[in-house]
């Protein structure tokens, strides 16, 4: 694999091992000896300066990685990161969460580490020690990761109060006074966020994006009341395409209410400084094509939220792929985008083509007047039946119902060019890690 000249280098060393499922499961009476053994060398005298970046996940159950066959063998997570990326307990003892502080300590101690699904935060950690290793930072830092959250929820029962969200704080809580015994410097620049399937189907939220970003002023509030920290916590959101879950779902529709929670986290994105996307989830493949990504599709997911987390430390964003502009031109719209590694592609090996490439032009009489598209430099070119003023212009607005992810899920094909450059191997198969377009709905 050759190395890229871009943002930074992922070296082969990062390339991810086969989960040999070989984890030692210790008897209870050596756990509480080693336990005992440690308490006993609290010693700080001769300990290297450091400092911790807190960068957990936060969610519902894509968040906690449910049905995610594990692919990171977290011995050779602990190697190829030099030891340095860690839990709450600023210790490499991954894979053992519950839904309470007890039961997490009872697996912990029994060895038990059954449910230890594969998490997006893996593959960002890999990606952002990667980048501390070539920038010569990486002795100095390290990097506290771990998730958070509740499966089937709505975003209004994740927040402040909520009993998912106590336990997220108190062990962000723990974690900080880990390290400040150690006399470590402790530092939350920011959390990954994957959660709104079920505002979807539900729509329990009724304002979607005012909640999330509700949640992310919280969120950030408390962390720094914790940590004392200066700067605020930054939202890693990935997009939500889990449109096919709702039985009433019709792609032709004008209002149709299942695009309202994809469109608030796009917009948070492309409009506040404290928001950075991971990028949307149609290309990616599903267990059993339904709700829950796989184990190799979180590990994806993950590298490209740690190129987000790169980019924002060093404060060079670049948003993703979506509309700049759109105009009409007699019965054509035109729709410029933000590229942010040229050229644009429509790719239909990589995600199975959908019907015009994923676009879709609704008239406010529920019907798609969209005839052809064609794609010329950073501009797609949307020709209809007739004039496509009021009309909704839309992207991956699609999709069988009950199905999702890149063969029959809500999907489109234009993604840009990054992954020329930035690859990632998993279980012996490469990667590129391209930018796909986000979906989206803008009223003409």
């Amino acid at each position: 694999m050759k190395e890229s000249s871009s943002l930074f280098v992922f070296s082969p060393m990062f390339s991810v091992e086969k989960n040999t499922g070989k984890e030692m499961k210790l008897s209870f009476p050596l756990i509480l000896l080693l336990l005992l053994i440690c308490l006993g060398c609290n010693k700080k005298s001769g300990e290297q300066q450091r400092t911790v970046l807190a960068i957990p996940v936060y969610g519902q159950s894509l968040a906690l990685g449910e049905e995610a066959v594990r692919v990171t063998d977290f011995d050779s997570l602990s190697k190829k990161t030099l030891n340095h990326v860690v839990t709450e307990n600023l210790d490499g003892e991954f894979g053992y969460l519950s839904d309470t502080h007890f039961k997490q300590r009872m697996k912990k101690i029994l060895g038990d580490k059954r449910r230890a699904f594969e998490l997006s935060i893996y593959g960002m950690s890999e990606v952002v020690a990667a980048y501390l290793q070539k920038k010569g930072a990486l002795d100095s830092i390290m990097i506290c990761t771990f998730p958070g959250g509740q499966g089937a929820t709505s975003i209004v029962d994740l927040g402040r109060g909520s009993k998912p969200y106590v336990k997220f704080l108190d062990e962000i809580k723990k974690a900080h006074n880990k390290a400040r015994e150690k006399g470590w410097k402790f530092i939350v620049p920011a959390f990954c966020w994957m959660q709104g399937e079920n505002d979807i189907v539900w729509k329990k939220s009724t304002n979607y994006k005012k909640d999330l970003k509700m949640f992310q002023l919280n969120l950030s509030e408390d962390i720094k009341a914790i940590t004392g920290q200066p700067q605020d916590v930054a939202c890693i959101s990935y997009q939500t395409n889990c449109l096919t879950l709702s039985k009433s779902f019709n792609e032709a529709t004008f209002n149709a209410k299942e695009v309202f929670v994809p469109q608030g986290q796009l917009e948070l994105i492309q409009e506040d400084s404290l928001f950075f996307g991971s990028g949307p989830t149609y290309p990616y493949s599903f267990v059993d094509e339904r709700v829950h990504l796989d184990g190799i599709s979180q590990k994806r997911l993950g590298y490209m939220a740690g190129l987000s987390v790169v980019r924002m430390l060093e404060s060079k964003p670049i948003g993703g792929l979506f509309p700049r502009n759109t105009t009409i031109s007699g019965d054509t719209v035109l729709i410029d985008f933000a590229v942010p590694h040229s050229p644009l592609v429509l790719d239909t090996v990589a995600v199975l083509k959908a019907a015009n490439y994923g676009f879709s032009v609704v008239s406010p009489k529920n019907v798609n007047i969209l005839r052809n598209v064609l794609l010329k430099d950073n501009t797609i070119k949307l020709f209809c039946k007739r004039s496509p003023a009021g009309c909704k212009v839309r992207y991956a607005v699609n999709g069988l119902r009950g199905k999702n992810g890149y063969k029959h899920g809500p999907r489109g094909n234009l993604r840009d060019s990054q992954g020329n450059e930035l690859k990632m191997k998993i279980l012996n198969k490469v990667y590129p890690l391209h930018n796909w377009c986000y979906q989206f709905s803008y009223q003409l």
